[in-house]
């Protein structure tokens, strides 16, 4: 809803913008018959005002775009064709799997996915954090063969590739002892 909302503000705020810019270029063309007769005589602050409406108006017509444009990333999909009909998986639904096929290894925290399409298959980059108390080369082994068997297995589509990157360990908190 957010993102409706920001669209539709961007698209009435870069109207807005590009309707006042042209109005300032004819206006101060003599296209459109109007006396500005204080800026005419200060030809410096005529061109710059020329300048400034032109950039604005190439702005708004660049958020005009944006605000129109549809968002491709969140419509790329893996196609599929069996006997019965299409199969459309979603990168995002790929990406869950992932997700939720690393966080079962145990020492594995906060972790985030990737996926990448690519000729072979997939591209699946994971990045975790570990608690500090188990063999990363270990969790690093164990994460690629869960998530790869994992999406694999749920999905059908091969995967060519997983990475894991490590970004750091996680502090757990330091619970002190009372003494009495």
């Amino acid at each position: 809803m957010a993102k409706i909302l920001d669209r539709l503000l961007l698209f009435v705020y870069s109207l807005s913008i590009a309707i006042l810019s042209v109005l300032a270029i004819l206006l101060l063309t003599d296209t459109v018959p109007f006396s500005l007769s204080s800026l005419e005589e200060d030809k410096g602050l005529f061109i710059a005002t020329i300048v400034v409406s032109a950039i604005l108006f190439l702005i708004s017509i660049r958020f005009f775009y944006i605000s129109i444009r549809r968002d491709r990333r969140s419509l790329t999909s893996i196609d599929q064709r069996t006997e019965y009909g299409d199969i459309q998986i979603s990168t995002e639904t790929i990406e869950n799997l992932s997700y939720k096929a690393a966080s079962r290894v145990r020492g594995i925290r906060e972790v985030k996915t990737r996926i990448r399409i690519t000729e072979a298959g997939l591209d699946i980059m994971v990045r975790a954090m570990v608690d500090g108390d188990s063999s990363i080369p270990a969790l690093t082994e164990e994460v690629q063969k869960q998530v790869h068997d994992h999406v694999e297995e749920i999905t059908g589509i091969p995967v060519s590739y997983v990475s894991v990157y490590i970004a750091n360990l996680v502090q757990s908190p330091v619970m002190k002892s009372r003494v009495e």
